[in-house]
């Protein structure tokens, strides 16, 4: 094992795979979690050496347990990067309450529940005199919302929530939280999201059906338009690996033209800032 270690979760796809490409290259070793024995297998022919692939769910409590567990006892980390995350689509009024709570337990509980887990092994790094990172994958999504994407808004908007606080927190202890808030990223996650809004739409009643069709069209629209034109996952990588390795990490990153343009857009007046967001039709 090399002289520095980081976990990443949601290692399997995008923004996590990349961060993994990102770190093995530096010379890191990385603990990479993923659900599925398809993509562990990928990352193991991939990465013999460099990658320890833990099978880890964000929400299940016992899971991610074993895994602090199992890091801590190998010897401290130096950087943990909360990745994983979903975007459940749908229109408030109808959505699912078990839809919505998933996505707030992935998105949001499930982060703070893999950093407590983690936090021993971070603190073991400082009390070596090394460094102790933890970066949040947020999205700009955490500082402007728009329509049929409420579920994913409120867990991005509440991860900056808790990205501010824990950083407060854990500053006293020496171990700074990065906030990463990319715009479009040309992901698995907009063709997921883009099936679970469509299984979700079925069950809607038919009055709702029609009231927000057009709104819904859009949004499929835009995450099409997200998947085929955002920036490639390996732009938030390499700033996500400067956040680990650099001397002086910010607090906050944006990635990409188009969430500088919406970070503008969140700072001005609110009557404005709705006719700029706000559904057309």
């Amino acid at each position: 094992m090399t002289s520095r270690s980081f976990l990443v979760t949601g290692a399997s796809t995008g923004i996590g795979r990349s961060c993994v490409d990102g770190l093995v290259r530096s010379g890191a070793h990385v603990w990479a979690t993923v659900r599925t024995s398809e993509d562990e297998d990928a990352l193991r022919r991939d990465y013999p050496e460099a990658v320890t692939v833990l099978r880890m769910d964000v929400t299940d409590d016992a899971s991610v347990r074993a895994a602090g567990e199992r890091v801590l006892a190998t010897g401290p980390l130096h950087g943990l990067v909360n990745n994983a995350g979903v975007a459940l689509p749908g229109p408030l009024e109808h959505i699912p309450i078990e839809v919505f709570r998933r996505q707030i337990e992935v998105n949001l509980i499930g982060q703070l529940t893999v950093t407590q887990a983690m936090l021993p092994a971070l603190r073991q790094s400082r009390e070596q005199g090394q460094n102790a990172r933890i970066v949040m994958v947020g999205s700009i999504a955490g500082r402007i919302a728009g329509p049929m994407l409420g579920p994913y808004h409120a867990s991005k908007h509440g991860l900056l929530g808790l990205a501010d606080s824990l950083r407060a927190e854990l500053a006293p202890s020496g171990i700074p939280v990065v906030l990463i808030e990319p715009g479009a990223i040309a992901t698995p996650i907009w063709n997921r999201g883009a099936a679970a809004g469509d299984e979700v739409f079925a069950q809607f009643p038919a009055a709702g059906r029609e009231r927000y069709a057009a709104q819904i069209a859009d949004v499929r629209a835009t995450a099409t338009r997200a998947a085929a034109h955002g920036l490639p996952p390996e732009r938030v990588a390499q700033v996500i690996v400067t956040a680990l390795t650099g001397r002086h990490p910010r607090p906050r990153y944006l990635v990409g033209r188009d969430a500088q343009a919406a970070a503008m857009v969140a700072r001005l007046p609110f009557r404005l800032r709705y006719r700029l967001t706000a559904a057309k039709r």
